[in-house]
């Protein structure tokens, strides 16, 4: 009586080369690699102690190495061109380079365009309200002159009709003195003339 374990069976997905990492890279999601969970095997339908096993891991192992070297061909595919390339691939970078470029140049052209009309909105904008300012201002100080002026001239009607009245009674005061003195005089034995 020997105790029987169940193993994973090695029917595992054939990995691919590296010769085949191209193919490999274009294929549809349908078609990629899929990931095993070593808990749970392939083709077995009970769970044992022993499904845990280094060829799950391998797999899985494999399936990683084989996507980073699909990443890795990728990132280097992009500049492999520029350099390593044919001459129409060359001829082809540089044109795609020269496209990016003046699209670059006329969306940096449009963005001055757009900072300049709106810096000549804000302009105009600043210049209408200085001169608001300004016409504001110019009317301020010709209504302050004009009270000023008015209140120049109610002053000196006032200092004028003020003296008119001091002469008029200096005169009046003069003439009752004159009147008084020619009715009461001081010089009465008259040796003052």
């Amino acid at each position: 009586d020997t105790p029987s374990f169940a193993v994973t069976p090695m029917t595992l997905p054939i990995l691919p080369d590296n010769v085949s990492i191209k193919a490999l890279m274009y294929k549809s999601d349908s078609q990629n690699i899929q990931r095993l969970d070593p808990l749970h095997p392939p083709l077995v339908n009970k769970r044992t102690v022993s499904l845990e096993t280094c060829a799950v891991h391998h797999h899985n192992h494999q399936r990683a190495l084989i996507m980073q070297r699909g990443e890795h061909f990728r990132y280097h595919q992009v500049w492999r061109k520029p350099f390593y390339g044919t001459i129409s691939e060359k001829e082809e970078y540089r044109k795609e380079i020269r496209e990016q470029l003046k699209r670059q140049m006329e969306e940096k052209c449009v963005e001055l365009k757009l900072q300049l009309a709106s810096k000549v909105k804000e302009a105009e904008h600043l210049i209408a309200a200085d001169r608001l300012a300004l016409s504001s201002e110019r009317q301020q100080r010709i209504q302050h002159t004009k009270a000023m002026t008015v209140y120049r001239d109610e002053n000196k009607r006032l200092m004028e009709q003020s003296r008119r009245d001091r002469a008029l009674t200096h005169s009046q005061e003069a003439l009752k003195e004159r009147e008084l003195l020619r009715l009461n005089p001081i010089n009465w034995s008259g040796t003052l003339t």
